[in-house]
């Protein structure tokens, strides 16, 4: 659902409902981390790409 393996935190044994939603209520998305990175990445280009020579 959240873009992590089935299981990711339900199947941690040992933890409670109420702590796996604390748990994935603190994380960030994958899709979402990815996504951010995508855009900080171009916007850097745009600015410097000397910066990033392996990437011109």
């Amino acid at each position: 659902m959240m873009g992590l393996p089935a299981g990711h935190v339900t199947e941690v044994p040992g933890l409670t409902r109420t702590q796996q939603l604390k748990a994935l209520g603190n994380g960030v998305v994958p899709q979402q981390a990815e996504a951010a990175i995508r855009l900080l990445y171009a916007r850097a280009m745009e600015h410097s790409p000397a910066a990033f020579p392996a990437a011109a």
